[in-house]
């Protein structure tokens, strides 16, 4: 993200950031003072999106949502840069490699040429010395030869270990763009990608697949009470808690702030219901020890909704399916598991 505004331009901006944060009593840190700024600057019309829908319905604005905000539009953001440039190193690395090769193919074709012409004057003179000259030429092009090719596997080699460190740091960055930062499972954006695919396979293949929404419930004043560092510890938890608990093609992922979202391919309703009270089970045994004072601050409970895919329908109508399952699901007493229509 650049900034590139003038000094009046900015600072006004600045102001607007501090005097926001302070009326939402929320911390002036780098990541949420970028946020606002990025908000006032409107240079991100997602985070402006998300914000304006948010101070129209009404809803509170608290530093959580701050932080995912961030996380979620702004971090990855960053991370894709950083894909950009390696996927641009790697393409300056990949047109030298090619650059390379042709110039051997010129130094391969030259070096034909040249011991097609000495055969040609080997076969029509019979001087000695004239003998001599040529093979003296023929020895000189073979030696020049020869020093173009070690030079050349000199550099392919250099440029194939730049690649390899290239490849993998751009694998790692992908995996990082791709993980809640917080929690270590898949983020939004992985999950939007891998919903996409398995529907996309679905309809290809005319298989099913289900949607399980989760929701922790009571998260916010819990978080309130006991404080973030508590409530991040319950997310980790969750997080852990889902990712052990399925298995195989099973997908899950951090969906936004303590919600949770869960793809199993191939797999009907019923067993997505069977796997989401598996999970809600095991969650409910888990007992929340605060690290710093060794204090147990009781158990946690989720609430689930789940969603079958019912075939040419979009990512976006299964997600409110499977939502407006979770919603029901709370409703009725939370701690529970929900199958929409």
């Amino acid at each position: 993200m650049e900034y590139n505004e003038d000094y009046e331009l900015s600072s006004e901006y600045a102001m607007k950031v501090l005097a926001r944060l302070k009326k939402l009593q929320i911390p002036m840190s780098p990541n949420n003072f970028e946020l606002w700024y990025v908000y006032y600057a409107r240079q991100n019309q997602d985070v402006i999106e998300f914000i304006d829908s948010t101070i129209k319905e009404g809803r509170p604005i608290t530093s959580e949502i701050c932080v995912d905000l961030h996380k979620r539009y702004l971090v990855d953001n960053k991370k894709s840069e950083m894909v950009r440039q390696a996927g641009d190193k790697m393409n300056d690395a990949l047109a030298y490699v090619s650059d390379m090769v042709r110039e051997a193919k010129v130094s391969t074709q030259q070096y034909g040429e040249s011991l097609s012409g000495a055969s040609s004057s080997l076969e029509t003179t019979e001087d000695i010395e004239e003998l001599k000259k040529i093979l003296a030429v023929v020895a000189q092009d073979t030696e020049q030869m020869l020093e173009k090719n070690r030079r050349l596997e000199e550099e392919l080699e250099q440029s194939s270990e730049e690649m390899a460190t290239l490849q993998r740091d751009l694998d790692s960055i992908r995996k990082e763009a791709m993980t809640d930062g917080l929690t270590g499972v898949s983020n939004r954006k992985a999950f939007d990608e891998k919903i996409r695919y398995v529907r996309q396979k679905s309809d290809e293949d005319d298989t099913i697949f289900t949607l399980l929404m989760i929701d922790i419930d009571h998260f916010k004043s819990f978080n309130d009470t006991y404080g973030h560092q508590v409530g991040d510890q319950v997310l980790k938890l969750v997080a852990k808690t889902l990712t052990d608990g399925i298995k195989g093609k099973d997908f899950a992922a951090r969906y936004g702030g303590e919600e949770f979202a869960i793809i199993l391919p191939e797999s009907n309703a019923m067993a997505g219901e069977v796997v989401g009270n598996a999970l809600r089970e095991a969650v409910a045994k888990k007992e929340v020890i605060n690290r710093n004072t060794g204090e147990k601050l009781g158990r946690i409970t989720m609430s689930v909704g789940i969603a079958q895919y019912s075939g040419q329908e979009s990512e976006e109508s299964l997600i409110e399916r499977a939502d407006k399952a979770l919603y029901k699901a709370k409703e009725t007493g939370r701690n529970r598991v929900v199958i929409g229509n």
